[in-house]
């Protein structure tokens, strides 16, 4: 994703109408998580926001192809901001969460590997998790 688009203009090329409070859960999460957050993380930082309206604006960013979820195993879907090609194609890179403080960190610049399919088979999608220890957790 290009930093120096405006948020406003992020939005307005994704096809997303422009409302005060999804400007304002845009900036949050694009501004304010360099690794994978939760609903509840978001919850945490905008509290004045129902749940609601910020689980609508988080499955719109998806479907948006702004974000994009992560199934890291804790049962809490994870979310992380789209870094997106010049054909706004979200590429794809590993996540590693952590066993010990269980936070999932984007790590952007190790990209997921080519997976050969068998003929006949079409990829979709895909994720990359592994699961270790973040740089914090091994020191302790």
């Amino acid at each position: 994703m290009h930093l120096d688009i405006s948020d406003e203009q992020v939005l307005s090329n994704a096809g997303i109408r422009l409302t005060a409070v999804r400007l304002l859960i845009w900036r949050k999460v694009r501004h304010g998580f360099s690794d994978a957050f939760s609903l509840g993380d978001l919850e945490a930082v905008l509290p004045t926001i129902d749940r609601s309206t910020l689980f609508r604006t988080l499955t719109l960013l998806t479907d948006a192809h702004l974000l994009h979820e992560i199934d890291d195993g804790s049962g809490s879907q994870k979310y992380c901001v789209c870094h997106l090609d010049d054909t706004r194609q979200c590429l794809g890179h590993v996540h590693l969460t952590c066993l010990k403080c269980h936070r999932t960190y984007c790590l952007t610049n190790v990209h997921i590997p080519a997976v050969p399919l068998p003929s006949g088979f079409l990829m979709q999608e895909t994720e990359y998790v592994v699961k270790g220890t973040c740089p914090q957790c091994a020191q302790a």
